[in-house]
């Protein structure tokens, strides 16, 4: 893959920690949106160079993406754990997601940029019991899954007016960085399993590194749509104890189970079976992940957690 010059909003956020010093890794001359002086001196350190514009300016974003080969769109703003269930705390994420990936893709026509990524979620597609999910599975269109399906459709209308748009549906993030997953693990910590849904439902997941190795990756790939999971989905059951295992505790609970279907769309994306493939996205540009299951990945997220815990106590 030749260098690029790279353009990516979100390069502060869970993915884009590991995404912007992942482009840079690899060559490509890598500039990200931000928003105050102190994410500006974070991407400085990795590399790369900020710009503070807002992600709902046309104009703004124009400017910026000019002479840029590639726009990659990792704008998110995921409620915390405890807003999680309030549809109030949604609404700046869906804005991103709506009225973000659509000025995004606007500024890229304008700036005549060839290539646009854009996030989104495996999580959009059907509750598929134990059947393997790949991109031709049918999607659903909850509420919470507005946002997403809005960034797909902008991207779509870039590939048609355009260049290339690659959409990169990513499964569950965890690993360093990831709150949600850190929060979990916190929890297994102190004997709690999380475990939303029922226990012999699928979950995909993809490790926050693997998913920056993936980004990188769509650099150099065909128009079209691709789900970046690890190889190996388990069961929710096993991925509680895949965690459980990483701390080295048992679950002496577990929960909300099957009650947090009770909450309906509030919960879908977390309680429905997604037994997701990778092979699509394999096959097409050689990406494979460090971590082929959660069972590998959280150990290595518990030991550079502990590490952390360690280094702050002995500070």
């Amino acid at each position: 893959m030749r260098p690029m010059k790279v353009f990516v909003t979100g390069g502060t956020g869970a993915i884009g920690g590991y995404a912007v010093p992942a482009l840079v890794a690899a060559g490509h001359t890598v500039t990200a949106l931000t928003r105050t002086p102190q994410k500006s001196a974070v991407v400085r350190q990795q590399g790369a160079r900020p710009a503070e514009v807002s992600l709902f300016d046309r104009s703004q974003l124009r400017e910026a993406f000019r002479g840029h080969d590639a726009v990659i769109n990792l704008a998110s703003a995921l409620p915390s754990a405890e807003r999680f269930m309030l549809t109030s705390a949604w609404r700046e994420c869906q804005r991103i997601r709506t009225e973000g990936s659509a000025a995004v893709v606007d500024a890229a026509l304008d700036a005549e940029v060839p290539r646009v990524v854009q996030e989104s979620v495996v999580m959009i597609c059907r509750d598929n019991g134990d059947d393997w999910v790949d991109e031709d599975s049918p999607v659903d269109r909850f509420p919470l899954a507005v946002g997403n399906h809005a960034a797909e459709a902008n991207n779509h209308r870039f590939s048609t007016q355009h260049g290339t748009g690659v959409v990169l549906r990513f499964g569950i993030f965890y690993g360093p960085g990831a709150a949600h997953s850190e929060q979990i693990m916190r929890m297994a910590r102190h004997h709690i399993g999380f475990r939303a849904g029922r226990p012999d439902a699928y979950v995909s997941s993809i490790h926050l590194a693997d998913a920056a190795a993936a980004v990188v990756a769509a650099l150099d790939c065909p128009t079209g749509t691709y789900h970046i999971v690890d190889d190996e989905p388990v069961t929710k059951r096993d991925d509680a104890r895949s965690m459980a295992a990483a701390v080295g505790r048992r679950s002496w609970v577990s929960g909300p189970g099957r009650v947090a279907a009770l909450l309906g769309n509030r919960t879908t994306s977390m309680t429905r079976s997604l037994r997701v493939r990778n092979n699509l996205f394999r096959s097409t540009t050689g990406w494979a992940p460090r971590y082929p299951s959660v069972r590998e990945g959280y150990a290595q997220m518990a030991a550079v957690l502990a590490s952390r815990t360690s280094s702050t106590a002995s500070g």
